[in-house]
């Protein structure tokens, strides 16, 4: 077999016109990296296993919404994630799997464990027909297997759709039959916490509305009692056990899928973003790499769920293909206490700690001794992903988990980004609070007004665009190109729209302000609801925040707040005067909240994403119809913030 560029090379050999060690580093290769963008990405691209190389590095009209990256290059991304380290880290864990429950023994998989599991799923999978270009529907806890079952599909050509398993079943048939899969790989059940959730029921009353699927795989983990559906339920130790350990890969066109992943779906239809295999391997590598600073042998743990983006690209993709070591998470942070984070960080003497600031919030709540119950010593890069961080939540968090010496990386980015797009440098980028600071190298971000042009000096803020490709861009959305270009080619020709409000300030630092849906235009002023929320969360009596706009007769829009404290108000009144002091003194007095509200939650989905739209609902007094509640955390919650309604 002919592989062009780096076989089986150490994987750390990169090119040193790749690597960023200082901020000097940083500046030219991201000057280079505009000037002559697609030499940058094929030095960058030369770092992998390809079976061919590419004919042309890029090809892109964002106003047909098109782009295409290392044309008629072959290659299969479980090849660079997996075999092309097995001459040198065989014998290297690949996987830290720390279940639900800490009694539970953790499972340490190398690199060669995890070839083998994989390419033994890949022949489970072809046994029961699946092939090249075929869907399949992972509906999995976060054990080990997950991993294995994606990994195969991308072994064999499969198109992987995994879907958190927290979903409901209404959830399950939607994502299900929009993409067409053919087999659905699920667990018996699920642990969460002290909870156990059974799962193939889910599966089993979505199936009776998935005339694609033709099969189920089921994996035991949780013994609970299922009826299996005989010629389409196979248990998955029964078939494993038939499987050979050695699998041939596939080869794959570059721009072939690799998966599709559905956002969450909290408004309208769900959209499967696609992802295809050659630009996002080389640019989820790139960015792990390079904002973590990922060094061999450091222990990296995401704690995201697999269920989402983050969980692909910097649990999965991203760090095995840097042959670095990864955690898996099966457990929630507040089960058995607060403090099992902390726990898993000094059990297995983690290095770089990547999470939410919603997880961060939630800890915070809780007394310091959870965390100095533990040796954190070992972290040297925190990072936060999903939503803009508070200032007062970035500094708790620097302050008692990095111990005031670990880097905070908070990344901005997006299911349909594929990974990082502004984020700082570990120990390379100036650090400031609440700040995602700059562009990674390939990354063109442009702010645009009102008026739909584009703002080029610092101390500005507008509307996020990007106004050039990037290799792990989405491609479409599944079965419906003509809504891909209209939600994010068609507000801005030639630019992929953001959705997403931003200030760039005088150091030409941005700040993520939140989704242009979450701006409230206060008396003709755009207020970001991630910055008022970040002002009220100052208040050392607040926990967390979340502001919405409601119609109001004189300035247009008020704001609204929900805010979780503490302690419940001994006097609301006086805590709602400091609380809009503290917004007209950090933001201005435009900012200050017309409607404060006291709830003991928010409505969150299972991702902990806040459902806003049922907050808007509530704000502008319109409570008869909420929507679909089925996918909250806690659907009580909203029946509480119903009755304190202001």
């Amino acid at each position: 077999m002919n592989f062009i560029g780096s076989k089986y090379l150490k994987e750390n050999d990169q090119k040193s016109m790749n690597i960023i060690k200082t901020f000097d580093d940083y500046q030219q290769q991201y000057q280079r990296s505009i000037e002559n963008p697609e030499a940058f990405w094929s030095d960058v691209a030369n770092d992998f296993v390809w079976r061919k190389g590419w004919e042309k590095v890029l090809e892109w009209d964002f106003h047909n919404a098109a782009a295409k990256w290392f044309i008629g290059g072959k290659l299969n991304i479980t090849e660079n994630c997996i075999d092309r380290h097995l001459p040198t880290r065989a014998n290297q864990t690949a996987l830290i799997w720390e279940p639900n429950d800490p009694k539970e023994t953790s499972r340490y998989i190398t690199y060669q464990e995890l070839f083998e599991r994989v390419c033994q799923v890949g022949n489970m999978l072809r046994a029961h027909g699946i092939k090249k270009g075929d869907r399949v529907c992972i509906y999995m806890p976060m054990v080990p297997e997950l991993t294995y079952a994606l990994l195969a599909c991308a072994r064999i050509g499969a198109v992987h759709s995994v879907v958190f398993a927290g979903f409901s079943s209404g959830s399950l048939v939607d994502r299900i039959n929009d993409s067409g899969c053919r087999m659905v790989i699920t667990s018996d059940g699920a642990y969460r916490g002290d909870k156990k959730i059974g799962l193939k029921s889910i599966v089993d009353e979505a199936l009776l509305k998935c005339p694609t699927v033709e099969k189920t795989i089921v994996l035991e983990r949780t013994q609970t009692r299922v009826v299996m559906k005989p010629e389409r339920d196979f248990w998955w130790h029964d078939e494993i056990s038939k499987a050979s350990t050695n699998c041939p890969a596939e080869e794959m066109d570059a721009e072939d899928l690799l998966f599709i992943l559905y956002t969450s779906g909290s408004t309208g239809k769900p959209k499967g973003m696609v992802h295809t295999c050659g630009g996002y391997m080389v640019y989820t590598n790139y960015t792990f790499r390079t904002a973590f600073q990922y060094q061999d042998k450091q222990v990296y743990w995401c704690t995201a769920d697999v269920g989402w983006i983050t969980g692909h690209s910097y649990i999965i993709y991203g760090p095995l293909s840097a042959g670095a070591t990864t955690v898996m998470f099966e457990g929630i942070p507040s089960w058995p206490d607060m403090g099992r984070f902390w726990h898993v960080i000094e059990k297995h003497r983690v290095n770089i700690f990547y999470t939410a600031p919603t997880a961060i919030r939630s800890l915070e709540k809780a007394p310091l001794s959870f965390v100095d119950a533990y040796e954190l010593s070992t972290l040297k890069i925190l990072g936060t992903v999903g939503e803009p961080i508070n200032e007062e939540a970035w500094h708790w968090y620097d302050r008692n988990i990095g111990k005031g010496h670990c880097p905070i990386i908070d990344t901005w980015w997006q299911t349909e980004t594929g990974g990082f797009m502004i984020t700082p440098i570990a120990n390379v980028t100036k650090l400031k609070p609440t700040f995602a600071t700059l562009p990674l190298p390939g990354v063109q971000p442009a702010i645009m007004d009102e008026r739909g042009n584009e703002v080029t000096e610092n101390g500005v803020e507008g509307r996020l665009t990007i106004k050039f490709p990037w290799p792990a861009m989405a491609r479409t959305i599944y079965g419906d190109h003509q809504r891909f270009r209209d939600t994010y080619f068609s507000t801005f020709p030639g630019k992929y729209f953001t959705g997403d409000g931003c200030k760039r300030d005088e150091d030409g630092y941005y700040r993520i302000t939140g989704r242009v849906d979450d701006v409230i235009i206060v008396s003709g002023h755009n207020m970001g609801t991630a910055e008022i929320e970040s002002a009220i969360d100052e208040h050392s009596a607040v926990c967390e925040t979340a502001v919405v706009g409601y119609p109001h007769d004189i300035k247009g829009q008020g704001v609204y707040a929900f805010v979780i404290c503490y302690d419940k108000p001994h006097e609301e009144d006086k805590l709602r005067q400091e609380i809009r002091e503290m917004v007209a003194k950090i933001i201005g007095p435009i900012a200050k909240p017309d409607k404060i509200q006291f709830v003991s939650g928010l409505p969150k989905t299972r991702s902990g994403k806040i459902m806003r739209r049922i907050l808007r609902k509530v704000a502008e007094g319109d409570v008869s119809n909420l929507g679909d509640t089925t996918t909250l955390l806690d659907p009580a919650v909203v029946d509480e913030i119903k009755a304190g309604a202001l």
